[in-house]
């Protein structure tokens, strides 16, 4: 009996092809996530962002001073604040 005539290039497409499933496979388990998984996490970094918008001080008027403890001089004769 006469062996099989194999169309190399179809073979080596098929082998290739096959490798990169696998490969494929191995990143889907190394670093896939359901999507439970991605909406967990996108509805605590939303909530996070929301708590540090609420905790932001808000916007100096341009004509205000700001004086500080540091801002403060004492006169030097009472030694109290001016």
């Amino acid at each position: 009996m006469p062996a099989e005539i194999v169309n190399l290039n179809k073979f080596r497409k098929s082998k290739k092809r096959a490798a990169q499933e696998r490969q494929a496979e191995q990143n889907r388990a190394k670093y896939g996530r359901t999507k439970a998984e991605r909406m967990h996490d996108d509805e605590e970094r939303i909530l996070g962002e929301k708590v540090l918008d609420g905790a932001k001080l808000p916007p100096r008027e341009a004509g205000q001073d700001h004086k500080g403890a540091h801002d403060t001089e004492a006169d030097p004769d009472t030694g109290a604040d001016s």
